[in-house]
């Protein structure tokens, strides 16, 4: 074995001299160029074995008693050993279900500081620790053969003259991908990279992104998962990939499989090419729970480990996990092992990968304490003081399904948050709806519209938040996509094998009497409409705009709003039905956002100047002012916001809403305007102008964005 540079041993559990000590740091594997050092966390283990391979991980050929611990970090060194070597961890211990002690040393086990990994999980009765028919015994069966193993590696890498973009917050338009489901349908690639990080590099694809005018891609989990036991039964895979186990780990899937590597390297090279071309690659990371789930779950890694250290058990019931995420288990941040191992991936995948940022998946959990979530938690104290994290963005989806789990506007000053309240008032105000079926919540006011469109400021205002700390979305990877959210009133996720019970049963859809694809001209028309207003309401609000892969583009899942296990084209982007006219909308929209800046960074005040120009002020069509119960009114659906101090343009702009279902006049106040945006026009375009008090007519279920002279914007 060429990694290890020296001549094969038995597989006795004995040390053999030249296992050193070593040190209790860094976690994992690492090389020094003389050899290797392991470490790993075991609170309550009575024996760690260093289990080493041969290059293909099918054969176990030494295993070896770690000498040192310090503390509860097990160590050892191994000198002559070097990148390539394959091992894994066996750990014995108590064997208390009732304590919440799991561990069985016939179980091999993933080291969680992992690099990169050996292997491919497979749903076999060795996974599992425990017996599946009698679980409260061990499973003696040795799942060696079929583990997930670790190789050791060496992260050097040329990055060149690579140097994060730092896009200033105010500037950042965010667009959430899938890697695979981006370019996989991508014929103007070469067939290898379609679907792979090599796609997502290739000047095609980052040429959309600049045509676009997005800023930063925020990437659906990228880390090594696993497809649940249940879709692999069916024949189903876990596309979307909230499934993490190895938290250091590219998943090779997502490579070009001609580079013979794990992805690693390719990963980089995306990263690279990305920045060289001025956007930034934010990663989503799911570190509220892992791939074991529940406790029937499979022994991979932190179970066998030290299954009390890891997880959030009931107190009364320790044999039980306490399931904040609805995967079946939870990570215990409190614990500072759990927190380092989290802490140490984000500054990984920071300074060895060069990320710009991360997106939490159900980040409430990381705020968890002994007494609920709390802002000021160990690891919000520990990002904010740390020189790496506290200087890449960071975006919560800030609720989880544990008690006190929905947390919008309840996270440090600093972090964006995924805005909902800002997702379901767009789609009630502009498509008609309610904000649930049972109708016991009123329909969205103007009040509201307003309210959700200047950043929530009752919200973040309140407390002492900047504006642009509201992720502003109307879609998202989970639930329907823009030309669904206005073509299906119900959804049709029959594929995913649930009886169509999954996903978001509220139906914030527009009624348009046709379910489905029409071509009548009327219904193309509407909904092409209702598309416009809607990614122009978005990505003009005060706020931090975020755009859903394929919006733009027309994409339709074909009614399935959840997704997540469809890995084909269900979900991959179909580049060759894409709307050119929809694109070419959301580019101009993006380029008014960019030069324009309708809505200022800071918040609004609603005082005027001396001379009587207010920084914001909302109208009625007829010009006078919005005020007092006609605010509430569930049956107006127009409205205008004349913008006094813009945060770019020079001269005051004025945003001409109109939701309803006749066309609406609005009496423009005195003055040279001239017209930006009329969504009614496929590619967003008017030749408007006008002077004086006069009156403009606005379509249905349209808007338009006007310039006064001398804004300097065309």
């Amino acid at each position: 074995m060429d990694s290890l540079k020296r001549r094969p041993a038995s597989r006795s559990t004995g040390a053999p001299a030249e296992l050193l000590p070593g040190q209790p740091w860094p976690m994992g594997a690492s090389w020094d160029g003389n050899g290797v050092n392991f470490a790993v966390f075991s609170a309550a283990a009575t024996q760690v074995d260093l289990c080493l391979f041969d290059a293909d991980g099918r054969h176990e050929v030494r295993r070896l008693p770690l000498p040192g611990r310090s503390g509860d970090v097990w160590h050892g060194y191994l000198p002559l050993a070097r990148p390539g070597l394959v091992y894994g961890w066996r750990v014995d211990g108590p064997w208390r279900p009732d304590r919440g002690q799991l561990f069985n040393p016939a179980k091999l086990l993933l080291d969680p500081y992992a690099r990169s990994l050996v292997g491919q999980f497979v749903w076999r009765n060795e996974q599992f620790g425990a017996d599946r028919n009698f679980p409260l015994h061990r499973n003696a069966q040795d799942n060696a053969a079929v583990a997930l193993k670790a190789r050791v590696v060496s992260d050097d890498f040329d990055w060149g003259a690579d140097r994060p973009p730092r896009i200033p917050i105010a500037d950042t338009v965010l667009y959430e991908l899938h890697v695979k489901g981006f370019s996989r349908l991508q014929t103007a690639l070469p067939q290898a990279q379609r679907g792979t990080f090599a796609g997502l590099a290739h000047p095609q694809s980052i040429g959309h992104l600049q045509r676009l005018g997005v800023t930063s891609v925020s990437l659906l989990p990228v880390q090594y998962a696993l497809d649940e036991e249940r879709l692999v039964q069916m024949g189903l895979h876990n596309y979307w990939g909230y499934n993490t186990i190895a938290f250091f780990c590219v998943d090779p899937a997502l490579a070009d499989h001609r580079s013979g590597n794990d992805g690693r390297d390719e990963f980089r090279y995306m990263v690279r090419a990305l920045h060289s071309a001025g956007i930034e690659v934010i990663l989503d990371v799911v570190f509220n729970h892992t791939a074991e789930g529940d406790g029937t779950g499979p022994t991979i890694s932190f179970r066998g480990l030290d299954n009390a250290a890891y997880y959030r058990l009931q107190a009364d019931a320790p044999q039980r996990y306490e399931n904040h995420s609805g995967c079946g288990n939870t990570l215990d941040i409190r614990r500072p092992q759990v927190l380092r191992l989290v802490l140490d991936s984000l500054r990984y995948w920071v300074t060895e990968m060069h990320v710009d940022g991360f997106r939490f998946d159900l980040a409430p959990v990381l705020g968890r304490g002994n007494n609920g979530f709390s802002r000021d938690g160990s690891f919000f104290t520990a990002i904010a003081q740390d020189p790496v994290l506290s200087t890449v963005k960071l975006i919560a989806e800030p609720w989880d399904i544990g008690l006190g789990g929905y947390q919008v506007g309840g996270f440090p000053r600093g972090w964006l948050e995924w805005n909902d309240k800002f997702r379901d008032a767009l789609r009630a105000f502009w498509l008609g709806g309610h904000r649930a079926p049972d109708s016991t919540h009123p329909a969205i006011t103007r009040a509201e519209f307003a309210m959700r469109l200047c950043a929530s400021s009752d919200v973040y205002q309140a407390r002492h938040r900047a504006p642009h700390e509201s992720v502003n979305f109307v879609v998202a990877h989970d639930g329907f996509t823009l030309r669904d959210l206005v073509s299906y009133n119900q959804r049709y996720n029959q594929a995913n094998g649930e009886d169509s019970r999954d996903g978001h049963s509220h139906n914030l859809s527009f009624n348009c009497g046709v379910e489905g694809p029409s071509d009548e001209p009327g219904v193309k028309e509407l909904r092409a409409r209702l598309q416009r207003a809607l990614l122009a309401c978005t990505l003009l609000a005060q706020g931090t705009p975020m755009l859903c892969a394929g919006d733009e583009l027309g994409h339709s899942q074909r009614g399935n709003n959840n997704p997540y296990c469809q890995d084909n084209a269900t979900s991959w982007i179909d580049w060759s039905t894409a709307d050119h006219a929809l694109t070419a909308f959301t580019a101009r929209v993006l380029n008014l956002r960019r030069t324009a800046r309708p809505f200022a960074a800071h918040w609004y005040s609603g005082l005027s100047d001396p001379l009587g120009l207010h920084d914001l002020a909302w109208l009625e069509p007829d010009g006078s002012p919005l005020h007092g119960g006609a605010w509430h009114d569930p049956g107006q659906r127009a409205l205008a916001c004349l913008i006094g101090r813009p945060g770019r343009a020079r001269a005051p702009l004025l945003l001409l809403v109109n939701a309803g279902v006749q066309a609406q006049g609005f009496r423009l106040p005195a003055g040279v305007w001239q017209a930006l945006l009329d969504s009614t026009d496929p590619n967003g375009r008017s030749q408007w102008h006008g002077q004086g008090e006069v009156t403009l007519e606005v379509a249905p279920h349209s808007l338009q964005l006007l310039a006064a002279a001398g804004a300097g914007v065309a």
